[in-house]
């Protein structure tokens, strides 16, 4: 056969030409159901786009809405916790000044400690709370000048065990610092306090500050039956022990924290007087500015900076 015929050629060329434009025609139509298959995701992928972020904005509504529900029940929980507060205080000779005064102390050591801001506000809400027990016990006991016998002092030493009665089983951080603190305020380092005589790490940090800010401001304050004590010998006290308080009674962390915080002890106590207003009183402003270790009026608890 003569390969040079111009005929078989241009024949042999056509029928190239013909496969060629098949295979483009299958190209054609493999790229096309390319596109159309990517052209479709696309607009899936946009209709799930704009479904997420409907989802999202609906989520948002529903987590805004939630958020302000819990900020309210929290604060019905505050709300509680003060009335609470207020009711207990009839039966006892604790002052509006004294729980204030304590809220600052465990705030001012719970920040000293890097327990953070959310939770050092959590516990000055909770700390005026601790002797919310007292609420149970007979005034006979609670409210005789003398010293108590040993079956009245057994009867006090549940006061702890009512107040954490009172304020348990809610799912509230507020109420479980508050039964915390309640129940654990009068526990001793060294195991000797009550009343489950708990020792060390055992008892929650709370209690363990709120023991120490509370033997302070109890042994500042005045009463029927005792002088307040000026702040250098409290501090004596609670360092080296007086035969009735002991050092060992508080963590040493916690004494660590009181040797380099006394001042705004000393500070805290001398701007929030027993009238309950927080602010210097006109006699104590300058012993606050000398005392106060704040370094603005924001930090400031009781205004001496302004």
């Amino acid at each position: 056969m003569n390969t040079t015929d111009p005929q078989q050629l241009i024949a042999e060329a056509q029928h190239q030409l013909a496969l060629a434009n098949l295979q483009l025609a299958e190209y054609e139509r493999q790229l096309k159901q390319v596109v159309d298959t990517e052209r479709l995701r696309t607009e899936q992928l946009a209709a799930a786009y704009q479904q997420l972020q409907a989802y999202a904005k609906d989520l948002k509504k529903a987590f805004d809405a939630e958020r302000q529900k819990k900020e309210e029940l929290e604060q019905t929980y505050y709300d509680t916790l003060i009335r609470l507060t207020q009711a207990s205080r009839y039966k006892d000779e604790e002052t509006g000044a004294h729980l204030e005064r304590l809220s600052h102390y465990a705030k001012t050591l719970a920040l000293y400690l890097g327990l953070g801001a959310t939770e050092a506000e959590l516990i000055f809400k909770a700390a005026p709370m601790h002797d919310v027990g007292k609420i149970g016990v007979p005034d006979a006991i609670l409210l005789k000048r003398g010293p108590l016998d040993r079956d009245e002092w057994h009867v006090m030493q549940k006061h702890p065990l009512i107040g954490a009665s009172l304020l348990q089983g809610s799912t509230s951080p507020l109420l479980e610092r508050a039964r915390e603190i309640a129940l654990t305020h009068h526990e001793h380092w060294n195991g000797s306090g009550y009343p489950q005589g708990l020792k060390g790490e055992e008892i929650p940090l709370v209690g363990r500050i709120v023991l120490l800010a509370d033997q302070y401001d109890a042994l500042r304050s005045p009463r029927p039956y005792k002088p307040g004590l000026g702040h250098a010998t409290v501090c004596d006290i609670i360092l080296h022990g007086d035969g009735r308080t002991h050092p060992d009674h508080f963590d040493p962390r916690l004494l660590d924290a009181f040797r380099a915080l006394h001042q705004e002890f000393a500070a805290i106590h001398a701007c929030l007087a027993d009238s309950g207003v927080l602010s210097p009183q006109k006699d104590t402003r300058e012993e606050c500015r000398s005392l106060c270790v704040h370094t603005s009026p924001e930090d400031c608890p009781c205004g001496a900076k302004e």
